[in-house]
């Protein structure tokens, strides 16, 4: 599903270079939960934008279902992401002023599908949020919030979902409903997860993690889960 392969990020400044990350190698199947873990600076969120098209690697490749993203332009690989791809951000990203069926169902009527509604409806009753349709961010709680944004992740039915601290903002318990949502989504629709995270509860629960140091990957393992 996923591919990348000598993939390496650096930045210039006159003189200055610095590189992110170093030679990574690596490919998910289809319907994996994989989590990438590593201190902070290590190039876990910078990997997760080149993973997902959002940056472009300086050397390497990152071939998703099939298609070297590295080959296309912005405008193909934006194309790429609307039709294959679902994010979900530690800061929600909703938008204030709609509700949570209008902020589900926006990413389908920017597709032109229709049946919008319906279909934003049955994800917030999927995600536990059938009775908060017409509530505000701000009438919602962290933990809520993020599962409205979950349920839009998913409205384009996605083949891949990036997660960037999804539990990041929220408590322990909200945390761990959070990943149990991931997790059966994960196993129902067979959507491949790939979930930066410093939650090492988090990362637990996924069925392989990979470690990364000073942009490196230096472990690449299944977890008792997988076995």
């Amino acid at each position: 599903m996923l591919v990348a392969r000598n993939l390496s990020k650096e930045y210039r400044s006159g003189d200055n270079r610095l590189t992110v990350l170093r030679d990574v190698n690596f490919s998910i199947p289809q319907g994996a939960l994989v989590a990438i873990v590593g201190p902070s600076g290590s190039g876990k969120t910078t990997l997760l934008g080149l993973l997902a098209g959002l940056d472009t690697p300086s050397t390497g490749q990152v071939i998703l279902d099939g298609s070297d993203m590295t080959a296309m332009s912005e405008d193909q690989r934006a194309q790429l992401r609307g039709e294959k791809v679902g994010f979900v951000f530690q800061s929600f990203q909703l938008i204030a002023t709609l509700t949570a069926l209008e902020n589900v169902q926006v990413p389908l009527e920017l597709r032109g599908e229709s049946g919008a509604g319906e279909r934003a409806r049955e994800l917030l009753a999927r995600v536990g949020l059938g009775d908060r349709l017409d509530h505000f961010p701000t009438q919602l709680s962290g933990g809520e919030q993020q599962r409205v944004a979950i349920a839009r992740a998913f409205a384009n039915a996605p083949r891949i979902l990036f997660a960037d601290e999804p539990t990041g903002n929220l408590d322990s318990d909200t945390g761990s409903r959070i990943i149990e949502l991931l997790e059966a989504l994960n196993r129902e629709s067979r959507t491949t997860i790939i979930i930066v995270t410093h939650d090492h509860a988090l990362a637990a629960r996924a069925q392989r993690i990979i470690r990364l140091s000073d942009g490196r990957v230096i472990s690449d393992s299944e977890t008792e889960r997988a076995a």
